[in-house]
Protein backbone atom coordinates (compact mmCIF):
# COMPACT_ATOMS: atom_id res chain seq x y z
CA UNK A 1 0.00 0.00 0.00
CA UNK A 2 3.03 2.52 0.90
CA UNK A 3 4.77 1.62 -2.87
CA UNK A 4 1.00 2.04 -4.26
CA UNK A 5 0.55 5.64 -2.47
CA UNK A 6 4.03 6.51 -2.77
CA UNK A 7 4.02 6.19 -6.88
CA UNK A 8 -0.05 7.86 -7.28
CA UNK A 9 1.74 10.93 -5.15
CA UNK A 10 4.71 10.64 -7.62
CA UNK A 11 2.04 11.35 -10.60
CA UNK A 12 2.31 14.77 -12.04
CA UNK A 13 -0.25 16.72 -10.97
CA UNK A 14 -1.22 17.48 -15.09
CA UNK A 15 -0.59 13.90 -15.96
CA UNK A 16 -3.37 11.31 -16.16
CA UNK A 17 -3.26 8.39 -13.04
CA UNK A 18 -2.49 4.65 -14.91
CA UNK A 19 -2.00 1.23 -13.68
CA UNK A 20 1.20 -0.32 -14.05
CA UNK A 21 0.45 -3.68 -14.75
CA UNK A 22 2.08 -6.62 -16.76
CA UNK A 23 -1.03 -8.19 -18.32
CA UNK A 24 -4.68 -7.51 -19.33
CA UNK A 25 -7.44 -8.82 -20.47
CA UNK A 26 -8.93 -5.64 -22.39
CA UNK A 27 -9.61 -6.33 -26.30
CA UNK A 28 -8.96 -2.32 -26.99
CA UNK A 29 -6.32 -0.42 -28.25
CA UNK A 30 -5.44 2.46 -26.10
CA UNK A 31 -2.89 5.22 -26.34
CA UNK A 32 0.78 5.12 -25.16
CA UNK A 33 0.79 6.61 -21.07
CA UNK A 34 2.25 9.67 -20.33
CA UNK A 35 4.32 8.27 -17.75
CA UNK A 36 4.67 5.51 -15.14
CA UNK A 37 1.68 3.55 -13.52
CA UNK A 38 0.82 3.25 -10.18
CA UNK A 39 2.80 0.15 -8.63
CA UNK A 40 0.87 -2.82 -8.27
CA UNK A 41 3.59 -4.86 -7.42
CA UNK A 42 2.50 -5.77 -3.72
CA UNK A 43 -1.17 -6.28 -4.29
CA UNK A 44 -1.46 -9.47 -6.36
CA UNK A 45 -2.03 -11.96 -3.36
CA UNK A 46 -4.42 -13.80 -1.56
CA UNK A 47 -4.49 -12.21 1.72
CA UNK A 48 -6.57 -14.69 3.95
CA UNK A 49 -9.46 -17.20 3.39
CA UNK A 50 -12.15 -17.91 6.02
CA UNK A 51 -13.27 -21.33 5.63
CA UNK A 52 -16.17 -21.13 8.87
CA UNK A 53 -17.20 -17.10 7.53
CA UNK A 54 -16.75 -18.92 3.82
CA UNK A 55 -15.07 -15.90 2.59
CA UNK A 56 -12.08 -14.71 1.30
CA UNK A 57 -9.94 -11.12 1.43
CA UNK A 58 -8.30 -11.02 -1.66
CA UNK A 59 -5.75 -8.36 -3.25
CA UNK A 60 -7.27 -6.19 -6.30
CA UNK A 61 -4.36 -7.96 -8.32
CA UNK A 62 -4.56 -11.55 -7.46
CA UNK A 63 -5.53 -12.98 -10.37
CA UNK A 64 -8.24 -16.08 -10.25
CA UNK A 65 -5.32 -18.85 -11.17
CA UNK A 66 -4.52 -17.87 -7.55
CA UNK A 67 -7.36 -17.21 -6.05
CA UNK A 68 -8.58 -20.53 -6.76
CA UNK A 69 -5.38 -22.19 -5.55
CA UNK A 70 -6.28 -20.94 -2.65
CA UNK A 71 -9.41 -22.06 -1.76
CA UNK A 72 -10.13 -25.45 -3.27
CA UNK A 73 -7.60 -26.99 -0.66
CA UNK A 74 -10.50 -25.72 1.76
CA UNK A 75 -13.62 -27.11 -0.55
CA UNK A 76 -14.51 -23.97 -2.00
CA UNK A 77 -14.35 -21.78 -4.26
CA UNK A 78 -15.69 -17.95 -5.11
CA UNK A 79 -19.39 -17.41 -6.64
CA UNK A 80 -18.50 -16.54 -10.19
CA UNK A 81 -15.09 -17.89 -11.63
CA UNK A 82 -14.40 -15.98 -15.22
CA UNK A 83 -13.18 -17.82 -17.96
CA UNK A 84 -9.47 -17.05 -17.73
CA UNK A 85 -6.49 -17.67 -15.54
CA UNK A 86 -4.91 -14.23 -15.47
CA UNK A 87 -8.32 -12.13 -14.73
CA UNK A 88 -7.98 -10.33 -11.70
CA UNK A 89 -10.30 -9.96 -9.24
CA UNK A 90 -10.45 -6.33 -8.87
CA UNK A 91 -10.74 -6.25 -12.91
CA UNK A 92 -13.63 -8.60 -12.96
CA UNK A 93 -15.23 -6.31 -10.51
CA UNK A 94 -14.85 -3.29 -12.35
CA UNK A 95 -15.05 -4.64 -15.79
CA UNK A 96 -17.44 -7.01 -15.14
CA UNK A 97 -16.89 -11.07 -15.39
CA UNK A 98 -19.16 -13.55 -16.03
CA UNK A 99 -19.33 -17.85 -16.24
CA UNK A 100 -21.75 -20.64 -16.09
CA UNK A 101 -22.48 -20.19 -12.30
CA UNK A 102 -23.59 -17.06 -13.25
CA UNK A 103 -27.80 -17.96 -13.88
CA UNK A 104 -27.51 -18.57 -9.97
CA UNK A 105 -25.06 -16.22 -8.93
CA UNK A 106 -24.86 -13.26 -10.83
CA UNK A 107 -21.72 -11.20 -11.45
CA UNK A 108 -18.79 -11.53 -9.68
CA UNK A 109 -19.28 -8.01 -8.50
CA UNK A 110 -22.13 -8.95 -6.54
CA UNK A 111 -20.51 -11.49 -4.28
CA UNK A 112 -18.49 -8.60 -3.10
CA UNK A 113 -19.32 -8.05 0.30
CA UNK A 114 -16.52 -4.93 1.18
CA UNK A 115 -13.81 -3.51 -0.78
CA UNK A 116 -10.93 -0.84 -0.35
CA UNK A 117 -10.80 1.88 -3.09
CA UNK A 118 -8.02 3.89 -4.19
CA UNK A 119 -10.21 6.90 -5.16
CA UNK A 120 -8.90 9.40 -8.18
CA UNK A 121 -8.49 11.14 -5.52
CA UNK A 122 -6.04 9.79 -3.62
CA UNK A 123 -8.29 8.53 -1.04
CA UNK A 124 -8.62 4.91 0.19
CA UNK A 125 -12.11 4.47 0.86
CA UNK A 126 -14.32 1.18 1.97
CA UNK A 127 -17.01 0.78 0.25
CA UNK A 128 -20.10 -1.38 1.02
CA UNK A 129 -23.56 -1.79 0.70
CA UNK A 130 -23.91 0.66 3.87
CA UNK A 131 -20.62 3.04 3.39
CA UNK A 132 -19.67 4.93 1.07
CA UNK A 133 -22.86 2.89 -1.37
CA UNK A 134 -22.91 5.62 -4.09
CA UNK A 135 -19.08 3.93 -5.06
CA UNK A 136 -19.97 0.31 -3.77
CA UNK A 137 -22.73 0.65 -6.88
CA UNK A 138 -21.03 2.64 -9.36
CA UNK A 139 -17.55 0.66 -9.25
CA UNK A 140 -19.06 -2.03 -11.44
CA UNK A 141 -18.22 -1.04 -15.12
CA UNK A 142 -16.21 1.80 -14.49
CA UNK A 143 -13.21 0.26 -15.67
CA UNK A 144 -10.75 2.26 -13.77
CA UNK A 145 -12.49 5.37 -13.82
CA UNK A 146 -13.62 5.77 -10.71
CA UNK A 147 -10.72 4.35 -8.26
CA UNK A 148 -8.74 0.86 -8.62
CA UNK A 149 -9.80 -2.00 -6.20
CA UNK A 150 -6.88 -2.53 -3.30
CA UNK A 151 -8.68 -5.20 -1.14
CA UNK A 152 -12.04 -6.96 -1.78
CA UNK A 153 -13.87 -9.22 0.60
CA UNK A 154 -15.89 -11.71 -1.20
CA UNK A 155 -18.68 -14.38 -0.26
CA UNK A 156 -17.35 -18.11 -1.29
CA UNK A 157 -19.34 -21.40 -2.13
CA UNK A 158 -18.82 -24.98 -1.26
CA UNK A 159 -17.64 -27.29 -3.95
CA UNK A 160 -17.63 -31.03 -4.65
CA UNK A 161 -13.97 -32.77 -6.35
CA UNK A 162 -15.47 -33.57 -9.40
CA UNK A 163 -18.11 -32.31 -12.12
CA UNK A 164 -20.21 -34.52 -14.19
CA UNK A 165 -21.05 -33.06 -17.30
CA UNK A 166 -23.93 -33.56 -19.97
CA UNK A 167 -23.63 -31.99 -23.05
CA UNK A 168 -26.95 -31.76 -24.73
CA UNK A 169 -27.16 -31.07 -28.96
CA UNK A 170 -30.00 -29.40 -30.30
CA UNK A 171 -30.54 -28.88 -34.17
CA UNK A 172 -32.51 -25.71 -33.74
CA UNK A 173 -31.64 -22.65 -32.04
CA UNK A 174 -35.35 -22.42 -30.42
CA UNK A 175 -34.91 -25.81 -28.97
CA UNK A 176 -31.73 -24.76 -27.54
CA UNK A 177 -32.55 -21.38 -25.85
CA UNK A 178 -36.27 -23.04 -24.34
CA UNK A 179 -33.90 -25.92 -22.54
CA UNK A 180 -31.57 -23.17 -21.40
CA UNK A 181 -34.25 -21.26 -20.11
CA UNK A 182 -36.06 -24.01 -18.64
CA UNK A 183 -32.91 -25.17 -16.36
CA UNK A 184 -32.56 -21.07 -15.48
CA UNK A 185 -36.38 -20.90 -14.08
CA UNK A 186 -36.25 -25.14 -12.27
CA UNK A 187 -32.17 -24.85 -11.74
CA UNK A 188 -32.92 -28.53 -12.45
CA UNK A 189 -32.19 -30.77 -15.29
CA UNK A 190 -34.58 -33.93 -15.17
CA UNK A 191 -35.00 -33.20 -11.67
CA UNK A 192 -31.20 -33.36 -10.70
CA UNK A 193 -29.94 -29.69 -9.64
CA UNK A 194 -27.72 -28.31 -11.91
CA UNK A 195 -24.96 -25.92 -10.64
CA UNK A 196 -23.42 -25.18 -13.73
CA UNK A 197 -24.62 -23.75 -17.23
CA UNK A 198 -23.12 -22.53 -20.54
CA UNK A 199 -23.23 -23.53 -24.09
CA UNK A 200 -21.66 -23.43 -27.40
CA UNK A 201 -23.14 -22.15 -30.96
CA UNK A 202 -21.68 -23.63 -34.07
CA UNK A 203 -24.47 -22.86 -36.84
CA UNK A 204 -28.37 -22.28 -37.07
CA UNK A 205 -28.54 -26.47 -36.50
CA UNK A 206 -25.83 -27.40 -34.41
CA UNK A 207 -25.46 -26.36 -31.16
CA UNK A 208 -25.06 -27.51 -27.59
CA UNK A 209 -25.67 -27.07 -23.86
CA UNK A 210 -22.84 -28.03 -20.93
CA UNK A 211 -24.97 -28.68 -18.33
CA UNK A 212 -22.57 -29.34 -15.06
CA UNK A 213 -23.03 -31.26 -11.41
CA UNK A 214 -20.82 -30.82 -8.94
CA UNK A 215 -20.33 -34.73 -7.23
CA UNK A 216 -17.72 -36.06 -4.74
CA UNK A 217 -17.79 -39.24 -6.70
CA UNK A 218 -14.57 -40.86 -7.74
CA UNK A 219 -14.02 -41.92 -10.82
CA UNK A 220 -11.83 -41.45 -14.31
CA UNK A 221 -11.61 -38.05 -15.64
CA UNK A 222 -10.99 -36.59 -18.81
CA UNK A 223 -7.97 -33.96 -19.26
CA UNK A 224 -8.03 -31.11 -21.67
CA UNK A 225 -4.96 -29.78 -20.83
CA UNK A 226 -3.22 -31.74 -23.40
CA UNK A 227 -3.96 -32.49 -27.01
CA UNK A 228 -7.47 -33.02 -26.49
CA UNK A 229 -9.47 -29.93 -27.33
CA UNK A 230 -12.88 -29.22 -24.91
CA UNK A 231 -14.61 -27.84 -27.37
CA UNK A 232 -14.49 -30.43 -29.71
CA UNK A 233 -15.26 -32.78 -27.34
CA UNK A 234 -18.76 -31.71 -26.55
CA UNK A 235 -19.95 -32.36 -30.62
CA UNK A 236 -21.90 -35.24 -31.59
CA UNK A 237 -24.56 -36.17 -33.66
CA UNK A 238 -27.67 -36.44 -31.16
CA UNK A 239 -29.06 -36.81 -28.01
CA UNK A 240 -26.63 -36.51 -24.99
CA UNK A 241 -22.93 -37.24 -24.19
CA UNK A 242 -21.36 -37.40 -20.86
CA UNK A 243 -17.80 -36.42 -19.54
CA UNK A 244 -16.25 -35.70 -16.15
CA UNK A 245 -13.56 -33.42 -14.81
CA UNK A 246 -11.82 -32.25 -11.80
CA UNK A 247 -13.13 -29.17 -10.20
CA UNK A 248 -10.13 -27.32 -11.04
CA UNK A 249 -9.80 -28.37 -14.48
CA UNK A 250 -13.78 -27.44 -15.31
CA UNK A 251 -12.96 -23.81 -13.72
CA UNK A 252 -9.91 -23.47 -16.43
CA UNK A 253 -11.66 -25.62 -19.21
CA UNK A 254 -11.76 -22.52 -21.18
CA UNK A 255 -8.44 -21.59 -20.62
CA UNK A 256 -5.96 -23.92 -22.45
CA UNK A 257 -7.34 -22.79 -25.77
CA UNK A 258 -8.85 -19.52 -24.87
CA UNK A 259 -11.62 -21.02 -25.55
CA UNK A 260 -11.41 -22.27 -29.37
CA UNK A 261 -9.14 -19.17 -30.29
CA UNK A 262 -5.76 -20.67 -30.15
CA UNK A 263 -6.76 -22.11 -33.84
CA UNK A 264 -5.80 -18.35 -35.14
CA UNK A 265 -1.94 -19.15 -33.59
CA UNK A 266 -1.93 -22.58 -34.97
CA UNK A 267 -2.05 -24.55 -31.53
CA UNK A 268 -4.80 -26.78 -32.24
CA UNK A 269 -2.90 -28.77 -35.41
CA UNK A 270 -2.02 -32.03 -33.87
CA UNK A 271 2.02 -31.48 -35.16
CA UNK A 272 1.76 -28.05 -33.14
CA UNK A 273 0.21 -29.04 -30.35
CA UNK A 274 2.61 -32.13 -30.09
CA UNK A 275 5.37 -29.55 -29.75
CA UNK A 276 4.33 -26.64 -27.85
CA UNK A 277 4.90 -26.93 -24.17
CA UNK A 278 1.85 -27.56 -22.06
CA UNK A 279 2.60 -24.81 -19.56
CA UNK A 280 2.48 -22.35 -22.93
CA UNK A 281 -0.88 -23.52 -23.88
CA UNK A 282 -3.06 -20.94 -21.58
CA UNK A 283 -4.64 -17.49 -22.45
CA UNK A 284 -1.70 -15.33 -20.91
CA UNK A 285 0.46 -17.00 -23.97
CA UNK A 286 -2.01 -16.41 -26.81
CA UNK A 287 -2.33 -13.03 -25.22
CA UNK A 288 0.92 -12.26 -25.69
CA UNK A 289 0.99 -13.67 -29.44
CA UNK A 290 -2.06 -11.17 -30.14
CA UNK A 291 -0.35 -8.08 -28.77
CA UNK A 292 2.77 -9.28 -30.80
CA UNK A 293 0.55 -9.29 -33.55
CA UNK A 294 -1.14 -5.86 -33.49
CA UNK A 295 1.51 -4.34 -32.61
CA UNK A 296 3.22 -5.10 -36.08
CA UNK A 297 -0.23 -5.53 -37.51
CA UNK A 298 1.22 -8.61 -39.23
CA UNK A 299 -2.73 -10.43 -39.92
CA UNK A 300 -3.28 -7.40 -42.32
CA UNK A 301 0.15 -7.88 -44.13
CA UNK A 302 -0.63 -11.56 -44.75
CA UNK A 303 -4.02 -10.53 -46.00
CA UNK A 304 -2.25 -7.91 -48.10
CA UNK A 305 -0.15 -10.50 -49.13
CA UNK A 306 -2.66 -13.10 -50.66
CA UNK A 307 -4.89 -9.76 -52.68
CA UNK A 308 -7.33 -9.28 -49.74
CA UNK A 309 -8.84 -6.32 -47.75
CA UNK A 310 -7.75 -5.65 -43.81
CA UNK A 311 -9.88 -7.28 -41.27
CA UNK A 312 -12.03 -5.40 -38.70
CA UNK A 313 -11.55 -7.29 -34.84
CA UNK A 314 -14.95 -8.35 -33.95
CA UNK A 315 -14.61 -9.38 -30.28
CA UNK A 316 -17.40 -8.75 -28.08
CA UNK A 317 -19.85 -10.40 -25.09
CA UNK A 318 -22.91 -8.78 -25.36
CA UNK A 319 -26.46 -9.83 -22.80
CA UNK A 320 -29.75 -9.94 -24.33
CA UNK A 321 -33.01 -10.73 -22.64
CA UNK A 322 -33.29 -14.64 -22.88
CA UNK A 323 -36.71 -14.03 -25.29
CA UNK A 324 -34.91 -12.00 -27.65
CA UNK A 325 -31.62 -14.70 -28.11
CA UNK A 326 -32.65 -16.48 -31.08
CA UNK A 327 -33.44 -13.15 -32.89
CA UNK A 328 -30.01 -12.36 -32.05
CA UNK A 329 -28.61 -15.76 -32.63
CA UNK A 330 -30.56 -15.91 -36.02
CA UNK A 331 -29.49 -12.12 -36.73
CA UNK A 332 -25.72 -12.65 -36.18
CA UNK A 333 -25.38 -15.85 -37.71
CA UNK A 334 -27.32 -14.12 -41.08
CA UNK A 335 -24.63 -11.36 -41.00
CA UNK A 336 -21.75 -11.52 -39.18
CA UNK A 337 -19.26 -14.54 -40.26
CA UNK A 338 -18.19 -15.91 -36.95
CA UNK A 339 -18.36 -19.39 -35.33
CA UNK A 340 -18.31 -20.79 -32.42
CA UNK A 341 -20.66 -18.95 -30.58
CA UNK A 342 -20.41 -18.96 -26.83
CA UNK A 343 -23.62 -18.91 -24.63
CA UNK A 344 -24.13 -17.97 -21.19
CA UNK A 345 -27.26 -17.30 -19.37
CA UNK A 346 -27.65 -15.28 -16.33
CA UNK A 347 -29.49 -13.84 -13.86
CA UNK A 348 -28.90 -11.21 -11.53
CA UNK A 349 -29.05 -12.04 -7.96
CA UNK A 350 -31.68 -10.51 -5.22
CA UNK A 351 -29.65 -7.05 -4.63
CA UNK A 352 -32.66 -5.20 -2.61
CA UNK A 353 -33.60 -3.49 -5.78
CA UNK A 354 -30.62 -1.11 -5.35
CA UNK A 355 -29.44 -2.31 -8.57
CA UNK A 356 -25.41 -1.28 -10.50
CA UNK A 357 -26.28 1.80 -12.38
CA UNK A 358 -23.30 1.49 -14.55
CA UNK A 359 -24.82 -2.22 -16.20
CA UNK A 360 -28.07 -1.64 -15.68
CA UNK A 361 -29.69 -5.19 -15.90
CA UNK A 362 -33.11 -6.06 -14.89
CA UNK A 363 -33.87 -8.08 -11.60
CA UNK A 364 -35.83 -11.22 -11.80
CA UNK A 365 -34.85 -11.11 -16.23
CA UNK A 366 -32.60 -13.76 -17.84
CA UNK A 367 -30.21 -12.68 -19.99
CA UNK A 368 -28.21 -14.55 -22.24
CA UNK A 369 -24.09 -13.93 -22.83
CA UNK A 370 -23.26 -14.27 -26.20
CA UNK A 371 -19.64 -14.10 -26.78
CA UNK A 372 -18.19 -13.63 -30.14
CA UNK A 373 -14.52 -13.14 -30.62
CA UNK A 374 -12.63 -13.17 -34.40
CA UNK A 375 -12.26 -10.92 -37.57
CA UNK A 376 -13.95 -10.06 -40.48
CA UNK A 377 -13.51 -8.42 -43.66
CA UNK A 378 -13.66 -4.59 -42.68
CA UNK A 379 -16.70 -2.73 -44.29
CA UNK A 380 -17.12 0.53 -46.10
CA UNK A 381 -16.87 2.32 -42.55
CA UNK A 382 -14.27 1.88 -39.41
CA UNK A 383 -15.92 -0.82 -36.77
CA UNK A 384 -19.15 -1.13 -39.30
CA UNK A 385 -19.82 -4.71 -38.24
CA UNK A 386 -19.46 -3.85 -34.34
CA UNK A 387 -21.80 -0.59 -35.08
CA UNK A 388 -24.28 -2.97 -36.12
CA UNK A 389 -23.79 -5.25 -33.21
CA UNK A 390 -24.21 -2.23 -31.27
CA UNK A 391 -27.71 -0.76 -33.09
CA UNK A 392 -28.96 -4.72 -32.93
CA UNK A 393 -28.19 -5.26 -29.35
CA UNK A 394 -29.84 -2.06 -28.75
CA UNK A 395 -33.10 -2.87 -31.01
CA UNK A 396 -33.01 -5.85 -28.56
CA UNK A 397 -32.89 -4.18 -24.76
CA UNK A 398 -29.55 -5.57 -24.34
CA UNK A 399 -26.13 -4.64 -23.12
CA UNK A 400 -22.83 -4.41 -24.80
CA UNK A 401 -19.49 -5.01 -22.25
CA UNK A 402 -16.89 -2.27 -22.61
CA UNK A 403 -13.35 -4.60 -22.60
CA UNK A 404 -13.60 -4.21 -26.20
CA UNK A 405 -13.90 -1.64 -29.39
CA UNK A 406 -16.91 0.64 -28.85
CA UNK A 407 -18.64 2.88 -31.01
CA UNK A 408 -21.46 4.74 -29.29
CA UNK A 409 -22.27 8.87 -29.78
CA UNK A 410 -21.73 9.97 -26.25
CA UNK A 411 -26.08 10.49 -25.74
CA UNK A 412 -26.26 7.02 -26.32
CA UNK A 413 -23.20 5.87 -23.55
CA UNK A 414 -24.43 8.10 -21.54
CA UNK A 415 -28.14 6.47 -21.25
CA UNK A 416 -26.97 3.03 -21.36
CA UNK A 417 -23.97 3.22 -19.04
CA UNK A 418 -25.90 5.12 -16.43
CA UNK A 419 -24.72 9.07 -16.80
CA UNK A 420 -26.52 10.07 -13.68
CA UNK A 421 -25.12 8.26 -11.43
CA UNK A 422 -21.55 7.74 -13.04
CA UNK A 423 -20.86 12.07 -13.10
CA UNK A 424 -22.26 11.92 -9.43
CA UNK A 425 -19.76 9.24 -8.26
CA UNK A 426 -16.79 10.73 -10.12
CA UNK A 427 -17.54 14.07 -8.84
CA UNK A 428 -17.76 12.82 -5.15
CA UNK A 429 -14.65 10.56 -5.97
CA UNK A 430 -12.35 11.70 -8.67
CA UNK A 431 -13.25 15.86 -8.65
CA UNK A 432 -10.57 16.64 -10.43
CA UNK A 433 -10.39 14.40 -12.86
CA UNK A 434 -6.92 12.19 -12.30
CA UNK A 435 -8.59 9.34 -13.70
CA UNK A 436 -10.07 8.77 -16.79
CA UNK A 437 -13.36 9.13 -18.32
CA UNK A 438 -15.22 6.37 -18.71
CA UNK A 439 -16.35 7.06 -22.47
CA UNK A 440 -12.48 8.45 -23.12
CA UNK A 441 -11.64 5.18 -21.79
CA UNK A 442 -14.04 2.81 -23.66
CA UNK A 443 -14.86 4.30 -27.04
CA UNK A 444 -11.76 7.11 -27.51
CA UNK A 445 -9.54 4.32 -26.46
CA UNK A 446 -7.40 6.95 -24.26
Amino acid sequence: MERLLESYLAVPPTATVRLAKPTSNLFRSRTAADGAGLDTSGLTNVIAVDPAARTADVAGMCTYEDLVAATLPHGLAPLVVPQLKTITLGGAVTGLGIESTSFRNGLPHESVLELDILTGAGELVTASPSEHADLYRAFPNSYGTLGYAVRLRIELEPVEPFVALTHLRFHALDDLVAAMDDIVETGQLDGVPVDYLDGVVFSADESYLCVGMQTAASGPVSDYTGRQIFYRSIQHDDGATHDRLTIHDYLWRWDTDWFWCSKAFGAQHPLVRRLWPGRLRRSSTYWKLMKLERRFDLGDRLEKLRGRPPRERVIQDVEVPVERCVEFLDWFLANVPIEPIWLCPLRLRDDGGSGWPLYPLRPGQTYVNVGFWSTVPVGQAEGETNRQIERKVGELDGHKSLYSDSYYPPEEFDRLYGGDAYRAAKATYDPDSRLLDLYEKAVQRR
